[in-house]
């Protein structure tokens, strides 16, 4: 299972509606996640480092919208403080 990692225009992102997604805030730590659905996300702050079993680290933060896949198990540990917009789909 792939992470995917974007670097999205402005028009993209609006024309995905980003902007008009929820927000989610989180504070660093480190914690486990089953991801139940495929979400799409784009980060305006944070820093995060994701790890999944049989895969190298994925790194991305401000800036990066990044997919995650139904079905993916992975640890994220937050090294600077997130705020993103999410759409499970």
């Amino acid at each position: 299972m792939e992470i995917k990692i974007q670097k999205l225009t402005q028009d993209e992102l609006k024309k995905l509606g980003v902007f008009n997604w929820p927000i989610w805030e989180k504070e660093k730590s480190i914690f486990s996640w089953v991801y139940d659905s495929i979400e799409e996300c784009y980060f305006l702050e944070g820093e995060v480092i994701i790890e999944t079993e049989g895969a190298k680290p994925e790194k991305f933060g401000k800036g990066d919208f990044v997919s995650f896949p139904k079905g993916l198990t992975c640890t994220w540990a937050i090294k600077k403080p997130v705020k993103k917009h999410y759409n499970f789909k």
